[in-house]
């Protein structure tokens, strides 16, 4: 038996939407695996020099978590990345997400999006990468395992910054972030949580008063609940600090260039 499993890229934490709103890139990862294969695992292109070849890696992990008490036949694994390690893409998310949908395929499960996204946000533990790599677009996920796909507008294009020598680990940002929000930042921070939404789906060209509120969806969040979520990590992503005044002036990229960074 053989499968295959592409899975994308993603954007997650857009905006003020926190653990909840995410994106789906162009960038896919392929996983093979193999039960006719000898038992072996291949890595090529991103990390191909540094993922562990015995067994240890994430995919494999996910794969025996999914299977439990049930025993997953020999295979071979072969790993094709294009998403870059540790660079807020979610390359983690993409691993685990093929571990499921590979071992419920080769233990007989039906691998639908719907039961490889419920297995890989329990994994993962939060439902912002794992839902654009299950479903596609631009996602909302609610906690108890509800998902909403909309539609970017076709106008939209994402752009990336790579910072070259920077990397941050999911478990290091999130260790950074407060716990406690005032009611007033929370309450600033559902409406722009809104705001955002509308402007992922509205001609991100469109000029006057309507730009103006996709800008502001990007930036005022930044000086309340998402100021705390920026501070915090300010210490383990410094580079990227001085983009903001530049891309407050020209706005050329809509919601999710801002507010979503360091995190895989």
């Amino acid at each position: 038996m053989r499968v295959t499993v592409r899975v994308p890229a993603t954007s997650a934490n857009l905006g003020p939407g926190f653990d909840c709103l995410g994106l789906a890139l162009e960038w896919c990862n392929e996983v093979t695996v193999d039960t006719e294969a000898d038992p072996r695992v291949e890595w090529i292109g991103e990390g191909a020099e540094e993922l562990p070849v015995d067994g240890s890696d994430l995919i494999h992990a996910t794969m025996r978590r999914v299977a439990d008490d049930r025993a997953l036949p020999s295979f071979g694994l072969r790993g094709l990345n294009r998403i870059p390690l540790a660079r807020g893409l979610g390359s983690s998310s993409a691993a685990v997400v093929a571990g499921v949908a590979s071992a419920l395929a080769l233990l007989g499960d039906e691998p639908s999006p719907r039961r490889v996204f419920t297995h890989a946000a329990s994994i993962e533990g939060h439902p912002d990468n794992a839902a654009p790599a299950c479903f596609g677009g631009f996602t909302i996920a609610v906690g108890d395992g509800l998902v909403r796909r909309l539609e970017p507008h076709p106008d939209l294009r994402p752009v990336l910054l790579l910072p070259e020598h920077v990397r941050l680990p999911t478990d290091e940002a999130r260790s950074a972030l407060p716990d406690p929000v005032s009611r007033a930042d929370a309450v600033f921070n559902i409406a722009h949580a809104a705001l955002a939404v509308e402007a992922f789906a509205a001609d991100p060209v469109r000029s006057g008063p309507d730009r103006a509120g996709q800008c502001q969806c990007i930036e005022q969040p930044r000086h309340r609940f998402d100021g705390h979520r920026e501070a915090g990590r300010g210490d383990h992503h410094p580079e990227p600090d001085g983009q903001v005044p530049a891309r407050k002036r020209s706005c050329t990229l809509q919601p999710g260039s801002r507010l979503s960074r360091g995190r895989t």
